[in-house]
């Protein structure tokens, strides 16, 4: 993998002084923990963490989604936190690892990074030739070559043959292998080295494909500048490896307890995980409630070295 950008100046540690005007929160195992019960899991957000975004929100504080989901993937979680508002202070997600940036609510794609993503996928289905593609159908689900196993996409699945899948320009190209490893994924995408493209793999044998130099950091980065804001102000938190950008980009990257070992070394600090609030351990430092009285209560968050 290749990108063009020339890597980003680290900047010192925040100071006493230093305050995120920009909280960039990934989702799944960072905001969003699986619970289960009555015998089905559901997602949930805590009351601890849905307090400490509320207070950031309060403090003057812009709160961005970042995933890799879809744009609408991204609606559900914005509601179960209740970030919307009127037209002047509606949320930005960045959503497609990068790809695709949007405004809530209604929903509105305000930009979007596209490629051709043809050679990636012919190179990688004669490595893999079961593999699962998908692409994204906005509003409606995905475009699939065979069903993807159930629960991992959002939607509908629509079949589709290969060659009209990457017919066009796409944002995002999603290939899945359950018969495969994430090392296996890691390996693969290392040998063919898929010029052309930027990829991330995920904990399973799931490999995003998005244009070069596209990725959450790239996403955030055109939502601050329409802020007025730079990566100085922001405060990014995730888990996985497409996350790895925007932690090393923004201010602060803080990394989810039970986030993998590339993702921890890369992080300025670790909080606890997602099922111990990790996130309102974090926000709690910045913007403490009301009836804190020393910001060491907070939570187990420590310096990354």
């Amino acid at each position: 993998m290749t990108d063009p950008r020339p890597a980003p100046e680290r900047l010192p540690a925040p100071d006493d002084d230093w305050r995120p005007r920009l909280v960039a929160l990934d989702i799944d195992g960072t905001l969003l923990k699986w619970v289960e019960g009555a015998g089905m899991t559901h997602e949930e957000i805590s009351p601890r963490v849905y307090d400490a975004v509320h207070r950031a929100l309060a403090a003057g504080a812009h709160v961005v989604l970042a995933s890799g989901r879809s744009p609408h993937g991204m609606t559900t979680v914005a509601d179960l936190l209740d970030l919307h508002g009127g037209a002047g202070d509606r949320l930005w997600v960045v959503s497609s690892n990068g790809a695709v940036v949007s405004r809530y609510p209604p929903l509105e794609v305000v930009h979007e990074e596209t490629f051709d993503a043809r050679p990636a996928v012919h190179a990688i289905l004669r490595r893999h030739p079961a593999a699962l593609v998908a692409v994204e159908e906005r509003g409606v689900g995905y475009r699939v070559n065979a069903p993807f196993p159930d629960g991992e996409l959002s939607g509908d699945m629509i079949l589709t043959e290969i060659d009209e899948l990457v017919a066009g320009p796409v944002s995002r190209v999603i290939i899945r292998d359950p018969a495969s490893t994430a090392d296996e994924f890691v390996e693969m995408a290392r040998d063919l080295g898929l010029h052309g493209t930027n990829y991330v793999v995920g904990w399973t044998a799931w490999l995003d494909l998005a244009p070069v130099g596209v990725d959450k950091a790239s996403g955030l980065a055109y939502v601050a500048e329409r802020l007025g804001l730079t990566r100085d102000d922001v405060l990014a938190m995730g888990d996985g490896r497409n996350d790895i950008e925007m932690l090393t980009w923004a201010r602060r990257g803080v990394a989810m307890g039970q986030a993998i070992q590339p993702v921890l070394d890369v992080a300025d600090a670790v909080t606890a995980s997602v099922y111990e609030d990790g996130v309102a351990d974090e926000l709690d430092r910045w913007f403490p409630p009301a009836d804190a009285t020393d910001l060491d209560d907070a939570g187990p968050v420590r310096d990354a070295g």
